[in-house]
């Protein structure tokens, strides 16, 4: 499973970058990202632009106070 740590990457440019790891991905494969917040905003911006998401399946688990990993699955 392609993982992307983002904690260190500017905010602006964090939403891109997943944008293209997740176009990268073949249908059936997950993204899992790590982040410092819960990913509420990317998730909705997903759900609403990639039609290959599929938020059913999204997941997300808090690890520690600033690491989230979140799961994008790809239809």
């Amino acid at each position: 499973m392609p993982r992307l740590d983002v904690r260190e990457i500017p905010p602006p440019e964090r939403h891109p970058k997943i944008h293209d790891a997740f176009a990268e991905l073949d249908s059936g494969e997950v993204l899992e990202i790590v982040n410092d917040h819960e990913p509420k905003p990317l998730f909705y911006e997903m759900q609403a632009e990639v039609e290959s998401f599929d938020a059913d399946s999204y997941e997300v688990e808090r690890e520690d106070a600033q690491k989230f990993v979140a799961k994008f699955p790809k239809q």
